[in-house]
C-alpha cells in the first residue's frame, strides 16, 4: 500500500490498520508484525507491503500527514477467503442396480459464499446447494439424488467449485461409481441363412457385472450331441459343418450372484441350392431372402418357442407368378372376342329379303308365295340380287 503527497513541510506519513494501531511512522516501525515490511519511506511517499494476508487483515487502512490540520487517506482492503478443496460422500462401492443414493458435496472457508456444480461425465446435472455462516466464512454443501441403474456403472461424478478467488485453478472432486447388475444375455449368428456343409458361428454375447463368466450351451433343454463338430471356446459355439441333424433350438445361459439370464437360437439348416443357367436379363428388384423368416432369437423366457415352415421360403413368389400368368392369358383372348364380334356385326348391318319373301304379302299359303315370286322374277329380269 502507497501513500503519496505532493506538499510536504518535512511532516512525516504515518500508516494505521482497521485496528487504529500504527503500523510505520516514517521509516520506523511501530507494530512488531513480521508479515508488514517497509518499502519505501520519504517526506512525499510512505509505501509497506502485508505479506500471508488473512481475513482479520481485512478492513480500513489510514494514511495520516501530521499538519495542521492532521490531512488523511483512507483505503478500504478487501480480503476473500479462499474455498478448501470440495469433497464427496454418500457414495457405497460398489452400489447396486436400483439402490436410491445421495451424493454430498462439501467445501469450507469462501468469503463470499462459493458455488458449487455437479457434473455427469461431461454433463452437468443440477443438485440441491445450502449455504451456511461460520464467522467471516461460509459453508457451503451441494446434494444430488441418484436412482442407480447398470448406465451408471463407470460414469464419473464430478463437483467443481465455482468462486472468484480461484479464476486460474479451479477446485474440484471426482467418483467413479461402481453398480453391479444382473447380466443380459444375446445370441450373434455369423449366417443369416445357413446352408449344409457351411460353417456356422454363434456367440453369447452377456453384459453384467460382475462379469458372467462362464457361459453354458444346450440344445432342445440338453446337452451338445456331437462336440466333434460343434466346439465351444469360451462364450462362442462353432459348428465347423452343418447338417441337417444340427436342426434345433440352442440355448446359451449365463449369471452371477445377483441373477440368471439366457438367450434361445433357433436354427433350422437348409439345403444347398441347385444351380441355374445365368439369366440375360438381370432383375429389376431382386429381393434377398428375409432371414427373419427363416431364423429366430427368444429372450430368456423359457415359454417362448419359435416355429415356422421352413419349406415356405420361395413358394410365394411362385404362386403370384402363376395367377398373374393365368389371369392375363383370360384378359387376352377376352378381349380377341370382342374384336371378332364387333367386326362381324359391322359387316352384316341392315335388313335383307329373299325372292321367297317378295311374294308372300298377298299370298295364302307358302306355295302360292312361291309361285309369286318365281313369276315377278321371270317379269322383272332387271332385278338382281346380291350376296355380300
Amino acid at each position: 500500500m502507497t501513500c503519496r503527497v505532493e506538499y510536504n513541510d518535512n511532516t512525516s506519513l504515518q500508516w494505521s490498520n482497521p485496528a487504529q494501531q500504527t503500523l510505520f511512522f516514517g521509516d520506523k516501525k511501530a507494530l512488531r508484525d513480521n508479515r508488514i515490511e517497509l518499502m519505501h519511506a520519504s517526506w512525499s511517499e510512505l509505501t509497506i507491503s502485508i505479506t500471508d494476508v488473512t481475513l482479520t487483515d481485512e478492513g480500513m487502512y489510514t494514511c495520516s500527514l501530521f499538519t495542521m490540520p492532521v490531512r488523511t487517506a483512507k483505503a478500504y482492503l478487501t480480503v476473500l477467503g479462499v474455498p478448501e478443496k470440495p469433497e464427496i460422500d454418500g457414495l457405497t462401492k460398489p452400489a447396486m442396480e436400483g439402490d436410491h443414493i445421495t451424493l454430498t458435496c462439501m467445501t469450507q472457508g469462501s468469503k463470499p459464499a462459493a458455488d458449487l456444480r455437479w457434473f455427469r461425465n461431461e454433463k452437468e446435472v443440477k443438485g440441491a446447494k445450502e449455504v451456511n455462516a461460520s464467522g467471516k466464512t461460509f459453508t457451503v454443501r451441494s446434494s444430488l439424488q441418484l436412482h442407480v441403474d447398470r448406465n451408471d456403472d463407470g460414469v464419473a461424478y464430478t463437483c467443481k467449485v465455482d468462486h472468484v478467488a480461484l479464476s486460474q485453478t479451479p477446485q474440484q472432486a471426482t467418483e467413479v461409481l461402481e453398480v453391479h447388475y444382473a447380466p443380459r444375455v444375446q445370441i450373434i449368428n455369423s449366417l443369416a441363412v445357413p446352408q449344409e456343409g457351411q460353417y456356422l458361428k454363434l456367440e453369447c454375447v452377456s453384459k453384467g457385472n460382475p462379469s458372467p463368466d462362464p457361459v453354458m450351451w444346450t440344445k432342445d433343454g440338453g446337452e451338445l450331441p456331437d462336440l466333434d463338430r460343434m466346439i465351444v471356446e469360451g462364450r462362442e459355439l462353432t459348428f465347423t459343418s452343418l447338417n441337417k441333424t444340427d436342426n434345433g433350438t440352442y440355448r446359451c445361459e449365463a449369471g452371477n450372484h445377483l441373477g440368471t439370464s439366457s438367450a434361445e437360437y433357433v436354427l433350422y439348416v437348409y439345403d444347398v441350392p441347385t444351380t441355374l443357367p445365368p439369366s440375360t436379363t438381370p432383375p429389376l428388384h431382386p429381393i434377398p431372402p428375409d432371414p427373419t423368416a427363416l431364423l429366430g432369437t427368444h429372450a430368456s423366457d423359457p415359454t417362448v418357442t419359435g416355429s415356422r415352415d421352413p419349406n415356405a421360403l420361395g413358394q410365394r413368389g411362385t404362386d403370384h407368378a402363376l395367377i398373374g400368368g393365368v389371369v392375363a392369358v383370360v384378359v387376352f383372348v377376352t378381349l380377341c372376342s370382342i374384336i371378332v364380334l364387333g367386326r362381324y356385326l359391322a359387316r352384316h348391318k341392315g335388313t335383307y329379303l329373299t325372292n321367297e319373301a317378295k311374294g308372300a304379302d298377298d299370298a295364302p299359303d307358302a306355295d302360292t308365295a312361291i309361285i309369286n315370286a318365281e313369276g315377278n322374277h321371270a317379269h322383272a329380269e332387271e332385278k338382281k340380287e346380291y350376296f355380300i
